[in-house]
């Protein structure tokens, strides 16, 4: 009914499983209980004792085995102590524990800090940030996890999949050719650098797209500058709907991927009568569930 795959790492191991029907995918991460947040949450946006703060982050939070963290402008990017995928990092964005508003140039280096870190990494990559308690974000502090494992998440995996099915079948990019057709249809965003849309099948609220002309997350650094600036324009549309609280996250692919796959954002609007956890965050995003 399911197979499994483990990794193991210097806190213990993470199971990987997978439902054979659906293809659904899971993490199995016993470490993680060790945290002492599996009890009821509230939350709580005071700065003392965070450990993302400028005060603690450079005393509390693990380094790389070089013995340094990644510092770019604000951002500080460091190992996940509680790592939820092979390999796991998480970046503090702001000096701010809670900012009103982000700059670009915030979220350009907090970015850059994610590619340092995780450009030496074979396997697939995402970039994730859940914004505020209640899109799942443990701590208030804004931050980015970077995640790379042996095989992709499941919705990337089936445009991996089915993508390839698409290249030999019709000798087009499947992106390129919903580029075209939501061009046509006119849910693109106007007004920014590179190609957002109002996905017509979302799996988030209020889900925008962002299609970047690229494969890889090496090569994510030639438009990172443009993404900075046209995420600042979501985010305040997103406040111009009433709502702060959000979850991200930007796909990528490998090398052998670039004949039928594109890197590929998704922003959705979050703000949940209850609270979710990260985990339960992470696994909506593989599991088709966000609309119930």
């Amino acid at each position: 009914m399911f197979t499994s795959f483990k990794t193991e790492h210097a806190s213990g191991f993470i199971e990987y499983r997978t439902e054979e029907l659906t293809e659904l995918k899971t993490r199995i991460c016993p470490e993680r209980l060790k945290r002492g947040i599996g009890g009821e949450y509230t939350p709580s946006y005071d700065r003392e004792g965070c450990p993302f703060c400028p005060a603690l982050i450079n005393k509390v939070t693990p380094v790389f085995p070089d013995g340094k963290r990644i510092n770019i402008g604000e951002s500080v990017t460091f190992p996940n102590l509680y790592p939820f995928a092979a390999y796991h990092v998480v970046t503090a964005i702001t000096h701010e524990h809670t900012p009103l508003k982000f700059t670009p140039k915030q979220i350009e280096d907090a970015l850059l800090g994610q590619i340092n870190a995780l450009k030496d990494q074979t396997g697939y990559v995402s970039i994730n940030w859940n914004y505020l308690p209640s899109a799942g974000a443990s701590l208030p502090h804004p931050h980015l996890q970077g995640l790379c494992d042996h095989c992709p998440d499941t919705l990337p995996a089936h445009y991996l999949s089915a993508g390839a099915k698409y290249s030999e079948l019709y000798g087009k990019r499947y992106f390129e050719q919903v580029r075209e057709f939501e061009l046509q249809n006119m849910r693109d965003l106007s007004g920014t650098r590179l190609f957002w849309y109002a996905n017509p099948v979302p799996i988030g609220e209020r889900e925008i797209r962002c299609l970047l002309p690229l494969t890889t997350l090496q090569e994510f650094s030639r438009v990172i500058e443009d993404f900075a600036v046209d995420l600042i324009t979501i985010l305040k549309f997103y406040k111009e709907l009433g709502t702060s609280a959000f979850n991200m996250a930007i796909f990528f692919g490998r090398d052998e991927d670039r004949g039928h796959f594109s890197a590929f954002c998704v922003h959705s609007y979050r703000a949940l009568t209850r609270t979710l956890s990260q985990h339960q965050i992470l696994l909506l995003w593989n599991g088709y569930t966000w609309n119930q």
